[in-house]
């Protein structure tokens, strides 16, 4: 399995295997047979049908005009059509690009413009979506001057064009991974089959030892890196089954995860740290009747800091059930390594390192101490580098990346191997400031204790006080456990004195949404108890506690919590006023969704913009 090979050679590949594996899609109603679901049926298509699926979409985006080398958005809010359409434009070699769907017409504008964004970068001549979507971007074909056509998946479905065989090559571009945006706007991660194939080949090989009986179980979206190489990619490689569910069926009801594992004998998993806290918080006794996790061998967890918390309470939760500690595998990665970096070892499960949290911050100094330790802070291993992958810690001006910094040092993580991009597409300015050297810098802060990696936190991030760093994570981490805080939902970050008073100092803020919006009444004493854990915990004081309603504070597309554009609110002095997704203005928002049709049937009317020759 060593081989390099093109995404296409690996569907090819894949399509001819003699077992029947390939993807189940689990309707939102559950899985049958499971407290609460209902008893719709579970598609399955086999690799060769997914292959036979690919080749029609692929024909017919050649008969709509698109040829080698040209991008195309992809919009699709169900899973089935969304694989179809990626394989489909890469069998072609067309280069597709991933958008995430709009979740609700809460704040719609601001999901146009970062269309508008992605589409005009990406130079995408084509946009596929659903036909409901489609009514609502024809601000985005109308502002954007590249893009020549919206189309709705739903006329593709039945083409019967004739497929035009194109040579791709290991060096191609197979997709543009555009970042999630949380510190700055959405760049353009430029991803070839090689590439992807080395990350896939550390990830499946040495990574967790898959083989082909493997059975992967997912909810993550599709639009962004860990749900798209690690739950359709990697399997298409490694020719293994995998059992799919949207995002929202597992937030609405987290025990649907379980359900999964046990009715197809699941063994992989990878989930955000959230999930597994979510899990433990949602997951109710009488929804596990029937549920066996014994079979999960590995359990994953990146995308976000992890927090040994989280980690033992859910294997403690769900021991009974037959989940095994040993199967926990916290792991680190970003989109411009393909996906990831380094995990633990498999099967050895969850590795924590103590350290001395004041030296940690004020000197950058990882020292051991012992669990009772008054200043202990416990921090997750994220493992070693994959074969022929390296990390190492630089100060952030060792520009060359000449002089790593000694072990339990905390510097700048920077990353280099055969897994990594070639650049930011139609950005070489962002291009060269990532690359340090022959490394290219990831922006995160961490050390190396016994080749193992650890991290501390965003170096844009950290917020200094008196001299001395603090890792907003931290901060949010105690910020959430007072009551009638909503557990994941606090953003913590320095900013300038608004009031003007004190304009060379950074203020320390954190900003919280409450449970529900009774806890608005009592704003006054949980923002008392913040400041006090915090203190107790950290040794720092909270300049001031800014309360909001669920669903206020920002987030990127994959549910990561934007402290830049947060403190950018602050500042402004438009954060307390910010609506929520819920309570967005009514009239502002048929205001939107009425100029977006409008636009689309203008096109429609007119013939939208003329193709190119």
């Amino acid at each position: 399995m060593s081989t390099a090979r093109t995404i296409s050679q690996a569907l090819a590949d894949a399509a001819k295997f003699e077992k029947n594996h390939g993807f189940y899609f689990i309707p939102e109603t559950g899985v049958p047979g499971f407290p609460g679901a209902g008893d719709a049926p579970v598609p399955f298509f086999s690799y060769a049908e997914i292959e036979r699926r690919s080749v029609q979409i692929g024909a017919a985006l050649q008969e709509l005009g698109l040829r080698k080398g040209d991008r195309v958005a992809l919009i699709l809010p169900t899973n089935d059509d969304f694989i179809f359409a990626f394989l489909g434009a890469i069998r072609a070699g067309i280069i597709p690009v991933p958008i995430y769907p709009p979740l609700g017409l809460g704040q719609l504008q601001t999901y146009l413009e970062n269309t508008r964004h992605i589409v005009a970068r990406a130079g995408c001549k084509m946009l596929l979506t659903s036909q409901k979507v489609k009514l609502l971007l024809g601000s985005v074909q109308s502002g954007t001057k590249e893009l020549e056509q919206v189309v709705a998946i739903e006329q593709l479905r039945t083409a019967n064009g004739t497929f035009r065989e194109t040579k791709v090559e290991l060096s191609d571009v197979a997709f543009l991974q555009f970042t999630s945006g949380s510190t700055s706007r959405p760049k353009g991660v430029t991803l070839t089959h090689e590439a992807l194939s080395n990350n896939i080949e550390s990830i499946m090989g040495p990574g967790i030892a898959s083989t082909s009986d493997d059975v992967g179980i997912s909810w993550l979206p599709l639009y962004h890196d860990m749900g798209l190489i690690g739950f359709v990619l990697a399997p298409l490689y490694w020719k293994i089954k995998v059992a799919n569910m949207s995002p929202l069926l597992f937030l609405k009801r987290p025990a649907t995860w379980f359900h999964a594992f046990t009715k197809y004998q699941g063994t992989i998993a990878f989930a955000p740290n959230f999930a597994f806290a979510l899990s433990v918080k949602r997951v109710k006794q009488a929804e596990l009747e029937g549920v066996d996790l014994s079979t999960w061998r590995v359990a994953g967890c990146g995308a976000e800091p992890i927090r040994a918390e989280a980690l033992e309470g859910f294997a403690n939760a769900f021991a009974s059930v037959g989940f095994r500690k040993e199967a926990l595998l916290p792991s680190y990665g970003m989109a411009e390594s393909s996906l990831a970096i380094s995990f633990t070892e498999h099967s050895e499960g969850l590795k924590t390192l103590t350290v001395n949290g004041p030296r940690l911050w004020s000197e950058g100094s990882a020292e051991t101490v012992n669990d009772d330790h008054e200043d202990a802070m416990r921090l997750v291993s994220c493992g070693k580098p994959f074969p022929k992958h390296a990390f190492n810690i630089f100060a952030g001006d060792d520009l060359k990346s000449e002089s790593p910094l000694g072990e339990g040092k905390v510097g700048e993580i920077r990353i280099q191997g055969p897994s990594l991009m070639t650049g930011y597409w139609d950005d070489e300015e962002k291009t060269r400031e990532v690359f340090a050297g022959k490394f290219l810098r990831t922006g995160d802060l961490g050390f190396i204790h016994d080749r193992n990696l650890y991290i501390c936190g965003r170096s844009k991030e950290v917020i200094i006080v008196h001299g001395r760093n603090y890792y907003p994570q931290d901060i949010e981490w105690e910020s959430s456990k007072v009551d009638g805080v909503r557990k994941g939902n606090v953003i913590a970050f320095g900013a300038r004195d608004i009031t003007g008073k004190d304009p060379d100092r950074e203020r320390v803020v954190v900003a919280a949404e409450v449970q529900d919006a009774a806890q608005l009444d009592r704003t006054e004493s949980i923002a008392t108890q913040i400041r006090k854990i915090v203190q107790e915990g950290l040794a720092l004081t909270i300049d001031e506690v800014v309360l909001l309603k669920s669903g206020t504070l920002p987030k990127t597309s994959s549910g990561k919590l934007q402290r830049a554009k947060t403190r950018e609110l602050y500042e402004r002095g438009e954060l307390a006023e910010r609506k929520s997704v819920r309570d967005e203005s009514k009239l502002e928002l048929v205001k939107n969704v009425a100029k977006s049709q409008l636009e689309y049937f203008k096109l429609a009317v007119l013939g939208g913009r003329k193709k190119k020759d």
